[in-house]
């Protein structure tokens, strides 16, 4: 149990779609990896790939509200997409404008495998799309519209931690 790193883009776990979790016992660990990692501020989310484990779970904390999911998916969404400023922990020093459901209801298991289904709105909304999108392989930069995924890329290009990756 402890707080893990992130793995950065060009990480090709960061592209990879996750495979599901079967053995919920053995899925402890990593959501208290998880959870660790997650807690540090200024954190809303991690997906198991951020940590470099290619396996369907992710944690979030928002507002207060910590938590975790085991094989989420997204279930329904509301309202008209927003363009949101978004960031993300595997491409740090990067904010863009995103388009994003301002709600979100994902359903998922926990550690004793029950399901359950968490609605969210405004940031955990966000965060729950975000998070789900990171397990099927994406990040935020691949849902950009045309002109603003091209100012991230040009703004990616300029970062010390870009640049200096092996």
């Amino acid at each position: 149990m402890s707080v893990r790193e992130i793995r950065l883009f060009g990480d090709p776990v960061l592209k990879s779609k996750t495979q599901e979790i079967v053995d919920f016992e053995s899925a402890k660990l990593l959501v208290q990896d998880l959870l660790d990692t997650t807690a540090l501020p200024g954190r809303a989310g991690v997906a198991a790939t951020q940590i470099g484990v290619g396996l369907s779970a992710f944690s979030y904390n928002v507002n207060g509200e910590i938590g975790y999911l085991i094989n989420p998916e997204i279930i329904s969404t509301e309202g008209e997409i927003e363009l949101l400023d978004e960031g993300c922990l595997s491409v740090p020093g990067l904010w863009h404008k995103t388009p994003r459901y301002p709600i979100a209801t994902a359903r998922g298991y926990l550690l004793d495998g029950s399901q359950i289904e968490i609605r969210g709105e405004g940031l955990l909304a966000q965060a729950l799309q975000h998070e789900c999108d990171h397990l099927e392989g994406l990040l935020y930069l691949d849902r950009l519209e045309k002109e603003e995924r091209k100012l991230a890329f040009a703004n990616l290009r300029s970062q010390n931690w870009f640049l200096n990756q092996p």
